[in-house]
This record gives structure tokens, sequence and C-alpha cells, in this order.
């Protein structure tokens, strides 16, 4: 006779489309072991790949996803995502004020009002750059990234979307457009621009383009860039800043700091736990709720900002010291508030055509 395991003793899955920075081996294991599940994760670059993988395999092939900026609120209108309850994760009870259910809109579908995810880790796409060099009310206006007077000490990411929305925040507050109609009816977004915004984009970067030292390609070569006195100022997403601030050969004549807003505006971002729509009321929605509520704890969020250099949503300080504080902007995260969120390019063929463009300049 077949041995036949019986259905109780059989290990459910839970299967996450995630950022590999954010997998904790030692917490998923625990996860694994107190509650009998297998944890499966996938994970992608960005978030036009898990869209993809997400519409082309349904919703039924994965549990849980992660989005950042607005990306959540096109799964939920695709029907990708489901609602959650926050009374089910306990932990969310300690999201930083700027992360409240109420206040943290990004996470609210218009349409319904339904809430869709959960905060997890924020940045923003700012400037880093030493003060030693470059004044620190120079970094209070993009301007400071065109500046001929940086010629060859600048730098950037070769990362086409955020560069673009970047000087597209420079250009339309040169051109004062934003409060006129904009294409889709709505409030100014710089992933949505008009023909004549782009152009000026397109101009923008393409002498820009002549300033700068390199576009890097990863965080390594921007940190020995900007702590070899090479570069004096780039965007990044305040990751190199965290490391440049703790690297144990620092040289004291540098000042590192790095600015999360500038007058024209800044573009920030927000990352977020998501429950697909594949997930039914039950022993699985729990596992999920439970694998969020576990991952937004203040002990794994703690952990999570260390490993992965970032900022987080629940409100640490009252378990991080003082350089913590300074190191994850703790006591900056007001500033989220007032950033355009990281947004797909409502033409992404004439995103594309501009930046192409530019590299060929």
């Amino acid at each position: 006779m077949p041995f036949i395991r019986p259905a109780w003793a059989q290990k459910q899955t839970v299967r996450a489309l995630m950022w590999e920075a954010y997998v904790l081996p030692d917490v998923v294991s625990k996860f694994e072991e107190e509650n009998n599940v297998k944890f499966v994760a996938t994970f992608f670059d960005g978030n036009s790949e898990a869209y993809n993988k997400l519409r082309v395999g349904g919703a039924k092939e994965f549990d849980l996803v992660q989005a950042d900026g607005f990306w959540p609120q096109l799964y939920f209108r695709d029907g990708l995502i489901r609602s959650v309850d926050y009374a089910q994760v306990p932990s969310a009870a300690n999201y930083l004020p700027e992360f409240h259910a109420e206040k943290f809109k990004v996470l609210t579908d218009p349409a319904s009002g339904s809430k869709i995810g959960y905060p997890f880790c924020w940045g923003a796409y700012g400037i880093t750059y030493n003060a030693a060099v470059v004044a620190p009310e120079k970094t209070g206006t993009i301007e400071c990234m065109f500046d001929p007077a940086l010629s060859g000490q600048l730098s950037t990411s070769s990362r086409f979307e955020e560069n673009i929305a970047l000087a597209a925040l420079l250009v339309t507050h040169r051109l004062g457009s934003r409060e006129k109609p904009r294409p889709d009816g709505k409030p100014f977004n710089p992933y949505v621009l008009t023909d004549e915004e782009l152009e000026g984009v397109k101009k923008l970067l393409v002498e820009q383009k002549a300033l700068l030292l390199t576009r890097y390609q990863d965080n390594p070569t921007l940190f020995q860039l900007l702590q070899s006195g090479a570069v004096v100022a780039a965007t990044e997403f305040a990751q190199v800043f965290r490391q440049l601030l703790t690297a144990k050969d620092a040289n004291p004549k540098q000042d590192f700091r790095h600015t999360l807003k500038m007058k024209e505006g800044g573009l920030g971002w927000v990352d977020t736990w998501l429950v697909t729509s594949g997930v039914e009321d039950g022993p699985k929605l729990d596992l999920c709720n439970k694998f969020i509520d576990r991952m937004i704890s203040s002990e794994i969020m703690k952990r999570i900002g260390e490993v992965a250099g970032c900022s987080t949503t629940i409100d640490l300080r009252a378990i991080s010291t003082e350089e913590e504080r300074k190191l994850y902007l703790m006591d900056r995260s007001s500033e989220i508030a007032d950033l355009f969120m990281f947004d797909q390019p409502s033409s992404p063929e004439k995103w594309e055509r501009v930046w192409s463009n530019v590299q060929a300049a």
C-alpha cells in the first residue's frame, strides 16, 4: 500500500516576485520552519520586468510581488493584485507618520479607496556631493548638475528614465509649464511630458553630457569616483552616500552630504509588498500576511536597512543610534511627501528616442 501523506502535513508554498537585495536567508528559514511552508523567491531587476512576468504568467504563479512608485496602482487596475487589510498585519502600526495608510495615498486605489499594499523601504534620486568642494546651497537646485563650473567633476547614473525625469523638473520649472493643462488632464507628473518639454529635456541632457566625467554603471564605480575626488557631485539613491560615510579609510578632508529634494522638486521611490489577485481568502492569505508582518517588523527592517543600504518606512528611531539616524535619513522621512514618485513614462518610445539622441550627440 503506497504511503499517502495526510493533507494537513503537506507544505504550502509562498511564492514571491521580489528584489534580491531584500532576502535574508535566516529570516526565510525561520519563517518556513515556524509555518511549515516553503518560501520560493523569483528575482527581477526593474518594475517593467516584474510587471511583464506577472502579466504573462498570471497572478496565479506568484503570491507576493514587490513594486515601487505608481506601479502598484497599475497592478491593481489590471487586476494583478488584491486589496489588503492593515488590521491583519500588526507591524503596520509602526509606520513612520508619512507612511500611515491614511496619509500615504500612493497605496490607495483612487477609484475604490481600497488599500493595495504595504510600504517597505524608501529612497530618492538626489544629489550626493562633497561639501568641501561644492557649497551645500549650490545643491539646493538641479542646476548644480548642469553647472559649467563643475565641468568634468559631475556624474549621473546610466538609468535613462530618472535622468529624463530629473531634467524634466528643471525644464518645466524654467518654462513655467507645470501649471498649464497637462497631456493627461492630471496634476503635473515628470513622467508625463509634452513634446515641447521633451525637446527641452533632450537639449539640456546633451549640454550636460559635455560636463560629465562619466555615467556610472554601478555603485562601486561611483563610490571610487567620489572617494578619490574625481567626481564632486552625482545623482544617486543615497546608497553610495552611506558607503562613503561609513568607509573606514575615508579622507577626513571630505565632507559628503546628500540632498533629497531640490527647489525644482525631486524624485522618490517607496518599495512595497503587494498580494497578488491569485491569493484567495483563507490559509494562503494568512501566510502572506504573516510573511509581510515579519518583514516589516522593527527587528527585520533594521537589518534590511543595513544589508540593502536603504531607508525604512518603519519608525526605528527608538532603537537606533544618532549615526544610524543620520545614515538612514530617519529624521528626513517627511521629505518623501514632496517628492515625485517613480513612474512609467507616458510614451516609452519617445523617451527612448530622446535618450538615443542624447547618447549619440
